[in-house]
């Protein structure tokens, strides 16, 4: 295993809020390679979470964010397991995020379980259609009209919506919330949104 310099784990604690001894470990496992190391503790992160995700969570948070053109604003509900962590700023920080994708991205619906039968069976519908009508075999329309189904789910479900303030593109909303239940080590959820605009019933 690579020798850790003592500079990047600290660098890699500061950009992962991850421990110490974690940060050390992924940094010699990646071979000292800095965007290597900070992907593993996201996967590790990432596991943990998932271990979390059965245990009860109904203390939490309601926050606002109001666009600065004060013509757009999103109230969101997140929850966690205590008031404790209800209040730590890095969840107040997940909860402005959260609000934020919603005045942003204007999802309709928090997540794919949410999204009425009719609506799903409507697109999937349209999408048949439209790959027959593009000439695709019969035995693939249903196969496309799957893949097309996922980036409309994409498009319209809070958690699966890139989120917007990650770069890359590569980050989901629900990798955000799943980070943020590894760090603070409880589990959270995301409850429910409200979106309001001027003019917009």
């Amino acid at each position: 295993m690579a020798t850790v310099d003592a500079a990047a784990v600290k660098k890699l604690r500061e950009m992962t809020n991850a421990g110490i001894m974690d940060c050390k470990t992924a940094l010699s496992e990646a071979e000292g390679d800095f965007d290597k190391a900070a992907t593993l503790l996201r996967e590790k992160g990432i596991a943990s979470a998932a271990k979390k995700a059965d245990r009860s969570a109904e203390d939490g948070r309601i926050e606002v964010y109001m666009h600065t053109d004060h013509k757009q604003a999103a109230l969101v509900e997140v929850n966690c397991e205590t008031d404790f962590v209800a209040k730590t700023d890095d969840f107040r920080e997940l909860c402005r995020d959260i609000a934020m994708q919603v005045v942003a991205m204007k999802p309709q619906y928090v997540r794919r379980d949410d999204v009425p039968a009719d609506v799903v069976e409507g697109e999937k519908h349209i999408y048949r259609q439209q790959a027959a009508g593009e000439g695709k075999p019969e035995a693939m329309l249903d196969k496309i009209a799957e893949g097309r189904l996922n980036k409309f789910y994409g498009q319209i479900c809070l958690l699966e919506q890139p989120f917007v303030k990650d770069s890359s593109g590569k980050q989901t909303v629900e990798q955000l919330v799943k980070e943020a239940t590894a760090r603070l080590g409880e589990n959270i959820q995301v409850a429910r949104f409200v979106r309001f605009r001027v003019g917009e019933v």
